[in-house]
C-alpha cells in the first residue's frame, strides 16, 4: 500500500517492517503448522517474499498479498511465482476495504483453518479516524483460533521528545501521506484475544537481533506475533 514501505528508511531497507529473509512472522506460523498467509502491505517484491520463505520451510504454504499501490501492482508477477504444490495469489485492495481482502481472499484461503495475518508497517498508514484497531479486529475474526497475527508498527514512545520529532521529520520528507506514530500500549491493543509469542512485544530488533543496523541505530518500530485463543 502507498506508504506501507515507510519503515525502510530507518536504519535500513527492511528492518522496520520486518519482512527480512526468515523474519520472525513468516517462519514461526508454517514451523507450528500454519500453511495459509495472509500479507496485506505487501511492497514492492524483493529476496525474502512471504511465500519464498514459507514455502522454504513447508511447500504447501498458499500466500495471499495485498496492496493498491501501482507500482506493487506493476511487480506482482513476482508474488505469483509459487512452488508447484502451494500458491499464490495477489488482490489489489485497501487494508480498510475489509470485506473486500476477506472475499477475495477466501478464493485461495480456507477460512475454517488457521491463518497467519500480516500486517507488517501498515497500520501506522492508517489515522484513527479509520479505526485501525476495528479494521484488525475485522480481519482476525474472520480467521478461526490457532491463527497467527504479525504486526510491526512505529513507535511514538521509543525516543526522547527531541529525537523523535528529528525521526518524523526524516520519514515526512519522504512520504506522500501522514503517518501515525502510536504508543506500546496502543499497538498492544490490536493483540486483544490473542496471546504473545515470546518474546512478546519488542523492538523490532529484539524479535530478529541479525536485522538490526549495522550502525548501531535501534528501530523506531514495535513488533509481535501472536496467536489467536
Amino acid at each position: 500500500m502507498r506508504g506501507s514501505r515507510s519503515g525502510r528508511i530507518w536504519p535500513g531497507p527492511r528492518v522496520l517492517t520486518g519482512r527480512s529473509s526468515g523474519a520472525p512472522s513468516v517462519t514461526w506460523p508454517p514451523r507450528g503448522g500454519i500453511r495459509q498467509f495472509l500479507d496485506i502491505g505487501t511492497g514492492i517484491p524483493t529476496a525474502g517474499n512471504t511465500h519464498e520463505v514459507a514455502q522454504s520451510v513447508a511447500p504447501e504454504s498458499r500466500v495471499v498479498y495485498v496492496d493498491y499501490d501501482p507500482v506493487v501492482l506493476a511487480h506482482a508477477r513476482a508474488l505469483l511465482d509459487s512452488s508447484e504444490a502451494g500458491a499464490t495469489e495477489y488482490i489489489d485492495a485497501d487494508l480498510r476495504d475489509t470485506g473486500t481482502i476477506l472475499g477475495q481472499a477466501g478464493k485461495l484461503l480456507d477460512f475454517t483453518r488457521p491463518v497467519a495475518v500480516t500486517l507488517l508497517g501498515i497500520l501506522h498508514a492508517i489515522p484513527d479516524s479509520d479505526d485501525p484497531h476495528a479494521i484488525v479486529a475485522r480481519l482476525m475474526a474472520a480467521v478461526p483460533p490457532g491463527s497467527y497475527l504479525a504486526i510491526s508498527h512505529l513507535g511514538s514512545d521509543l525516543f526522547d521528545k527531541e529525537r523523535l520529532e528529528s525521526i518524523k521529520k526524516a520519514f515526512g520528507g519522504k512520504m506522500q501521506q501522514q503517518l501515525t506514530w502510536r504508543s506500546r500500549e496502543e499497538v498492544a491493543r490490536f493483540f486483544e484475544g490473542t496471546d504473545l509469542v515470546e518474546p512478546g512485544l519488542v523492538r523490532l530488533e529484539e524479535w530478529r537481533p541479525d536485522t538490526a543496523a549495522n550502525d548501531g541505530h535501534k528501530s523506531p518500530g514495535w513488533a509481535a506475533v501472536a496467536r489467536k485463543r
